[in-house]
C-alpha cells in the first residue's frame, strides 16, 4: 500500500450537485457515494466481494459496537479491521456519537465524555474524544469521526445548544487526539438541530478547527425530509467547497436525490440492508413490498431490465416465499438487491453530473418511482 495522502478532487458542479473522488492509499472513493453500513464488521446478509461487486468504494464501521465486541485492542492483534473483514478497500468508522443519543438510557455525559453500561452484558466504559480516535486508530480505519452529542428532533433550543457547543469542545480535543496519521482523515461533524444560527457557528467554528472532511450530523432524527433539506440548503454553503461533504445516518433513495442537490458527496444508512430483511425491494419502480400476496403466484422478475442480475433471475414468487417462510436466503437477496439499487442510483447520479443534467436525472427517476410497479397478474 503506497502511502499518500487523503485529498479530494471536485471534478465538476451542476446545479448544487458535486462530482468529485476521494483519494486514500487503500483506493479511491467516487463521489457522491453510499457507504453500506458494516456494524459488527459485516455488511449484513453480504460477503464483502459480494459488496465490492455492486461498486462500493467504501464501507462503515460502527466504533460503539466493534468496542464491545470483539474490542479494538483484540481487532488490532488481529490485523485491524480490513483484515479481519477481508474489505481492502477504505472504511469509515464513525465515533459513538449517534449511540450516545440512541441509547441514552444507558448513559451519562458530562464534559469529559460519556459513561454508559453495555446493552451486551451490562458492563461500564467510559467513551471520551481521545478513547473514540483511538479505538478508531486501532481498528486502522481510513476516515475517523470527531466524538459528538446528536440530539434527536424536535428539541429544545438550549438543549441543541448546549450539544453543539459540547461537540465543538469534543472536536478540538479529537482533532489532538487524531494528531498526524498519514493516508488517513478526521472529519468533523456539524450540529446545531433544525437551527440556522446554531449550524452556521458549528460550521464555522469547525472550519476553523480543520478537518480533512465536514460531516453533517443531527439529521434524519425525527424530523420530516423538508426540514432536512432546509437545514442542508444554510448548512452545505457554509462548509469549505474544497472538502468532502458527508450527510450521516442517510437515507431514503429520494433523501439521496435531493441531498446530492444540495452538495452532500456521501452517505450511509442501514436502510437498504434492514428492508430487505423486512421484505421491502427497491427497485426503478419505486419500493416494493414482496410480501403482498400479489406476488405469490407471479412468475415474473422484479425487475427484468435491472442491471443486477438476481433482480432479473428469481421469480417474484420465489422472493415471496422464501420472505414468508423466514428464509435466510431471502433477506440475503433483498439486501443484495437494495444495495445494488443504491450503488446504481449514486453511480446514475454521477454520470448526470458529468454531463450537466443532474435535474433531469432526478425528474426521471422519480417519474419512474411515481408510476410504480408492474401491473399485478390477471
Amino acid at each position: 500500500m503506497t502511502q499518500q495522502e487523503f485529498s479530494f478532487d471536485l471534478k465538476n458542479t451542476n446545479n448544487g450537485a458535486r462530482l468529485g473522488e476521494i483519494s486514500t492509499p487503500r483506493g479511491n472513493i467516487r463521489t457522491p457515494a453510499f457507504m453500506p453500513v458494516g456494524t459488527a464488521a459485516t455488511v449484513k446478509g453480504m460477503y464483502p466481494e459480494q459488496v465490492e461487486a455492486l461498486g462500493a468504494d467504501i464501507i462503515l464501521g460502527n466504533t460503539y459496537h466493534l468496542m464491545l465486541r470483539p474490542g479494538a485492542e483484540r481487532m488490532a492483534k488481529l490485523g485491524g479491521l480490513h483484515e479481519f473483514a477481508q474489505w481492502k478497500k477504505p472504511i469509515l468508522t464513525d465515533s459513538g456519537g449517534f449511540q450516545v443519543m440512541s441509547l441514552a438510557k444507558l448513559r451519562k455525559l458530562n464534559e469529559n465524555g460519556v459513561s454508559f453500561k453495555s446493552h451486551i452484558d451490562g458492563s461500564s466504559h467510559l467513551l471520551t474524544p481521545e478513547r473514540s480516535i483511538e479505538i478508531q486508530t486501532l481498528l486502522g480505519s481510513d476516515i475517523h469521526m470527531q466524538l459528538d452529542e446528536c440530539v434527536a428532533l424536535p428539541a429544545e433550543l438550549a438543549e441543541i445548544k448546549r450539544a453543539m457547543e459540547l461537540s465543538i469542545r469534543w472536536a478540538e480535543r479529537s482533532k489532538t487526539a487524531f494528531g498526524t496519521q498519514p493516508g488517513h482523515a478526521l472529519f468533523g461533524i456539524v450540529q446545531g438541530g433544525d437551527n440556522e444560527v446554531l449550524r452556521l457557528e458549528s460550521a464555522k467554528q469547525l472550519t476553523n478547527i480543520g478537518f480533512h472532511g465536514y460531516a453533517v450530523g443531527g439529521l434524519a432524527v425525527g424530523e420530516p425530509q423538508a426540514t432536512m433539506f432546509e437545514v442542508l440548503d444554510y448548512t452545505t454553503p457554509a462548509l469549505p467547497t474544497e472538502k468532502p461533504r458527508y450527510l450521516m445516518g442517510v437515507g431514503k433513495p429520494d433523501d439521496l436525490l435531493g441531498a446530492v442537490k444540495r452538495g452532500i458527496d456521501m452517505f450511509d444508512c442501514v436502510h437498504p440492508t434492514r428492508a430487505g430483511r423486512h421484505g421491502h425491494a427497491y427497485t426503478r419502480f419505486g419500493v416494493i413490498n414482496i410480501k403482498n400476496a400479489r406476488h405469490k403466484e407471479d412468475a415474473r422478475p422484479l425487475d427484468e431490465q435491472s442491471p443486477n442480475e438476481n433482480c432479473r433471475r428469481f421469480q417474484r414468487a420465489y422472493l415471496h416465499h422464501l420472505l414468508k417462510a423466514n428464509e435466510m436466503l431471502g433477506a440475503m437477496l433483498l439486501s443484495q438487491i437494495n444495495l445494488a439499487y443504491y450503488q446504481e442510483l449514486m453511480q446514475g447520479a454521477r454520470a448526470a453530473i458529468a454531463q450537466n443534467r443532474y435535474d433531469d436525472y432526478v425528474a426521471e427517476t422519480r417519474a419512474g418511482w411515481e408510476r410504480g410497479d408492474i401491473e399485478p397478474l390477471g
